[in-house]
């Protein structure tokens, strides 16, 4: 909600040579001095104090300020609503503040969940007794801390040699899974027909909500290196290669699945891994695929 918020705030900021200017600084990330900037407009233009403390409000509050401040958010927000009762931005401001307000409940969930997390791994150091018991606890708690995460991936990770898919956030390990690959993986994919797994650089550039295999992500293999080696050799690239679940009617495997590498070239996990996946994998997704 942020994000569209501050799109809209910042189509008015062409009114004046100021509002120019903390335009630019915005859009060079940086936001300090865009704040700055928006000081001065307060103070050279107090008639459009209602806008400009709404979009410091949402700037303050900005996904990707690495400073950001929900508390100075907050205030510039709530004068919006307690000082200007006729501004257009009154509506937005009580939205945002409502936003807000849930983002610092989920923040603090996250943190002291994972401030749990963090004293159970402390003790399975010295607790060997307890350890498959702790071990248990701390996956229900990551399972926690994953429900309440709603940011999607910016990257997947695919290392072949350790069967681990990893899915990555701003450079943050969001979850892992084991893996079953092709069924010749050693090497890259050369030709359609050898079973192996690609290895590169790709995305993900589309998806079956209606998959033969539960849910499927589809990688955009070949690139531009495969489809030169497949020419010097003089044999068709092949396709189709997806991160998907259980093939359909086959479910009831489970995790099991990946004791052997079964599928033409594909990545699979479990079904209930798949519906995760799907969810925070956007179509665009970096995939990285490792030997």
């Amino acid at each position: 909600m942020l994000i569209p918020m501050l799109a809209g705030g910042c189509s008015h900021l062409d009114e004046n040579t100021l509002s120019q200017e903390a335009n630019r600084l915005f859009n060079q990330g940086d936001y300090t001095s865009a704040l700055d900037k928006y000081a001065q407009i307060i103070e050279n233009y107090p008639e459009v104090t209602d806008r400009v403390l709404f979009e410091m409000g949402v700037l303050y509050a900005y996904p990707h300020n690495a400073n950001k401040d929900y508390r100075q958010s907050l205030e510039c927000l709530q004068q919006v609503v307690r000082d200007y009762p006729d501004s257009d931005y009154r509506h937005d401001s009580q939205m945002m503040i409502l936003q807000i307000h849930n983002v610092i409940i989920k923040d603090e969930k996250i943190a002291a969940q994972q401030a749990v997390l963090e004293r159970f791994r402390q003790a399975l150091e010295s607790k060997t007794d307890e350890v498959t018991k702790l071990q248990e606890t701390v996956a229900a708690l990551e399972a926690k801390v994953f429900a309440v995460r709603m940011e999607p991936a910016d990257k997947v990770l695919i290392e072949k040699q350790s069967r681990r898919l990893t899915l990555i956030s701003k450079g943050e390990v969001i979850k892992t899974y084991t893996i079953a690959l092709g069924g010749n993986p050693v090497g890259p994919k050369e030709r359609e027909g050898d079973n192996k797994t690609p290895e590169g650089i790709y995305f993900i550039d589309s998806r079956n909500g209606n998959s033969g295999f539960h849910l499927s992500l589809h990688i955009s293999y070949p690139n531009e290196l495969d489809k030169m080696r497949a020419r010097e050799r003089g044999v068709c690239t092949g396709g189709d290669i997806m991160i998907h679940g259980i093939k359909n009617g086959f479910s009831p495997v489970g995790a099991s699945h990946a004791e052997s590498d079964w599928t033409q070239g594909c990545i699979a996990v479990t079904n209930q891994e798949m519906e995760e996946i799907y969810k925070l994998v956007p179509n665009g997704t970096l995939v990285e695929i490792t030997p």
